[in-house]
């Protein structure tokens, strides 16, 4: 038998905290963390052993507090993503417009502000990473590709 080199990637989970009025919910990052100063959602990286979606379940609680039902936490897209270094991720990407708690900045070391925007028209200073999903999450796409010399189904 031929041993082949499997793929592997790093899993990211995040969450849009989705309002009635439309706005999601952004975190901007701060101190030694990758991209700091710029803005992302709730999320992190999927531990060994974790579903994706408790993951994320997770990951929310962790960074602004609140609590989802895992019924209100819906899948939205699937991102594969690779950054300026070459790493290869796949984001798994989910929304919740229900909650309990009012979120709040739960890791002042790694995040210095919360901010509600528009995922149609987000701040400039997202993460690059960040602004992809939003603009496939407005358009209702559930899967794409970032960073990629080429790619088929997504964006560069």
């Amino acid at each position: 038998m031929i041993e082949r080199n499997r793929y592997r990637s790093v899993i990211d989970v995040m969450v849009l905290l989705h309002r009635t009025d439309g706005r999601v919910l952004l975190l901007r990052r701060a101190g030694n963390v990758y991209a700091s100063g710029l803005l992302a959602p709730p999320g992190g990286h999927l531990e060994h052993g974790e579903t994706v979606t408790d993951g994320a379940l997770r990951e929310v609680s962790e960074e602004v507090g609140v609590r989802i039902a895992p019924a209100d936490l819906e899948f939205c897209h699937l991102i594969h993503h690779r950054n300026p270094d070459g790493e290869a991720r796949l984001g798994v990407v989910f929304t919740a417009q229900r909650w309990s708690g009012e979120p709040r900045n739960r890791e002042p070391g790694k995040c210095s502000a919360l901010l509600w925007a528009n995922p149609a028209q987000p701040p400039a200073d997202c993460v690059p990473y960040t602004a992809a999903v939003l603009a496939q999450f407005t358009s209702g796409a559930l899967l794409s590709t970032h960073g990629w010399a080429t790619t088929t189904g997504g964006t560069a």
